[in-house]
Parts: C-alpha cells; sequence; structure tokens
C-alpha cells in the first residue's frame, strides 16, 4: 500500500511540475512589440495607433504557449462564428458606448444610434455626404475606410517584412490569374475594429462572379503580420474581377480575420458604380486587397512613399488614392 501511494505521488508530482512549467511559458513576457505607427493623411501627422486586444494579440503571436493556442484554437472558423453569435445578442449591446468611448468614433456621421446588438452597431451605415466619392473616371478612390499600404510593382520590392514577396498566385489560388498580376500594382487596406465596416466599389464597371477561398482566421493586425507575413494567403478570402476602360481588369479582394463572424455581399447584379456598397464585414477587424496588371494605375505618391518607410497612412472610403496611368496627374 505505501509503495502504491509513493507512485501516486510521484504522479501527482510530475503532473504538477508539468502544469507548473506550462503556466510558467503561458505567462512568460511575450516581448516588447514596437508601436504600430501611421501617417494621418489629412495631417501628415505620424501618430500610434490604439489597439483593441493588443496584449492578447502579442501574446498570441509571440509567446510559446500563446502560439499553441492560435494553432490549435484561436485560427479556427469555430471561435470565430461563436464569437460572432455573442456580438448578435442584445446584452452585447452593453459594449457599444465604452467601445465609442475608447476609440473616439463620431457618432454624427451614423445613420441610427440605436443598436439591437454590439454587431448591429458595428455593421452600421453611416449618414449621406459623410463620405464624398470622387466621380472623376480616371481617379481610382478607396473602397473602404482604414489604414493603407501600396506597391507600384510587387515583383520588385518586399510586402510587409524583408525578404518576403506577395504570393499572387497562392493567394488568387488560381496560378493562369496570378501570372497576370504577378509584376502588377498591390494595394492593401487594414480595416481595425473601430473602423466604418462598410466597404464600396473603387470603380465602376462589370463584375465577375466571386470566387471563395476557405482558409484560417488569423489577425490581420501588423503585430500578427510581422510574425506571419503570408496570412494573407492563409486566411478565408474571395474575391472579384471588375472590369473598367481604364483600369481594365483589376481584382476585388476581402480578406477575413481572427473574429470576423463573415463577410457579407449586399450588391445585385454585374454593373456596378463607384462608391456603391459592395458589401460589410460582421465584427473584428479585416482587409481589402486591390490588384492591378502592370502598368494600369498611377498609386498616389504619398501613398508609396509612407510604404517605403513602412507606415501606413490612413484613407476614408471615396477618397482618391491613385489615378489612371493612361493620363498625367491633374
Amino acid at each position: 500500500m505505501f509503495m502504491k501511494i509513493m507512485r501516486l505521488n510521484k504522479k501527482w508530482i510530475v503532473f504538477l511540475l508539468l502544469l507548473a512549467g506550462v503556466l510558467a511559458l503561458a505567462l512568460w513576457p511575450s516581448g516588447q512589440q514596437a508601436p504600430i505607427k501611421f501617417i494621418d493623411r489629412s495631417t501628415g501627422i505620424v501618430k500610434t495607433e490604439k489597439v483593441a486586444g493588443e496584449k492578447w494579440l502579442v501574446w498570441l503571436y509571440y509567446n510559446p504557449v500563446g502560439e499553441v493556442t492560435l494553432q490549435t484554437l484561436v485560427k479556427r472558423k469555430f471561435l470565430s462564428s461563436v464569437y460572432g453569435y455573442m456580438m448578435d445578442r442584445s446584452s452585447s449591446t452593453d459594449k457599444i458606448q465604452p467601445f465609442v468611448e475608447e476609440f473616439d468614433i463620431d457618432m454624427r456621421i451614423v445613420q441610427k444610434q440605436q443598436f439591437s446588438s454590439f454587431n448591429d452597431f458595428f455593421t452600421r451605415k453611416l449618414k449621406k455626404g459623410a463620405r464624398p466619392v470622387d466621380t472623376v473616371s480616371i481617379v481610382f478612390v478607396s473602397p473602404a475606410d482604414g489604414k493603407i499600404m501600396a506597391w507600384a510593382d510587387i515583383s520588385r520590392v518586399d510586402f510587409i517584412i524583408k525578404g518576403y514577396k506577395f504570393d499572387v498566385v497562392s493567394f488568387l489560388n488560381d496560378s493562369m490569374l496570378g501570372n497576370d498580376y504577378h509584376d502588377g500594382s498591390l494595394i492593401v487596406i487594414r480595416l481595425a475594429p473601430n473602423d466604418y465596416h462598410r466597404f464600396h466599389f473603387p470603380v465602376s464597371g462589370q463584375v465577375s462572379s466571386i470566387t471563395h477561398i476557405n482558409g484560417d482566421y488569423y489577425s490581420v493586425n501588423p503585430i500578427a503580420l510581422h510574425k506571419m507575413a503570408e496570412i494573407f494567403c492563409l486566411n478565408k478570402r474571395e474575391y472579384v474581377i471588375i472590369s473598367n476602360p481604364i483600369f481594365e481588369e483589376l481584382i476585388m479582394a476581402e480578406v477575413g480575420a481572427t473574429m470576423v463572424g463573415s463577410i457579407i455581399q449586399t450588391y445585385e447584379g454585374k454593373i456596378v458604380t463607384k462608391g456603391q456598397e459592395k458589401g460589410y464585414f460582421e465584427f473584428g477587424g479585416s482587409t481589402i486587397v486591390l490588384l492591378f496588371e502592370k502598368g494600369k494605375i498611377n498609386i498616389d505618391k504619398d501613398l508609396l512613399i509612407n510604404t517605403a518607410r513602412r507606415l501606413e497612412t490612413t484613407v476614408k472610403m471615396g477618397e482618391r488614392i491613385g489615378i489612371g496611368l493612361s493620363d498625367t496627374d491633374p
């Protein structure tokens, strides 16, 4: 009997030591991450982003136990779907006012002031005229509010982090189509949780059917991207090809992310107009990716310069971010 008790005690000691080791790793400092800097386009001032859930993101991507949690649970659709369900419940309205105050959201331009859930608030519509759209045909406008990075030729420069090239073929999951864009231009617009989360068509034209690509739900925040630059090619995404007489065939893709309940398309038909709503993201930050064939767009210089400095630039839906290459800047 004594020997059995000793063996049981040894098993418990081993178990407790292992548990202590896991807890020690979980609590191990994840390292100090550099603050996320961006350019306020309206003023040219460099600012620091306030990141929702920053400590949680750092733990997931830079702590050993956090990384295991990320790979086994957080990147899965199940968790994002559950959280999306929670944000659809009426009880989630308690989160709205603290969120508005923390991120200084301008509610004066929002169509309605009463919401049935946090997701109802998150997918809010803006009042008419809150986002003026540059209607000049040769002008390419931002399809969303967010922070933008842009590359004139993605075959010649690094993407996000040094030494990593954006893999167009993997992103589109189509080798033939990807080859048409491998040396073209790329624009990435990141929507943080506090941004307006409806997206719009950046030009008028004819749209193809939607291509859906299943994938994971990694965060698209720079904290995650600087650890895993390939996230855009791993996450769930969907895209259309927009045919336009000036920009010809450009690709507009929506990329899902951690806690994004769904990507909802609201447009109908095959003919669309610049500024028309295309759809919206349910709860969570996410990304719009725009791809152009070589020689089809002159991206505004300030966006290219800031990107070369590894800085995002704020943009609003409807404002100019580029112009057709066949024309000179006005």
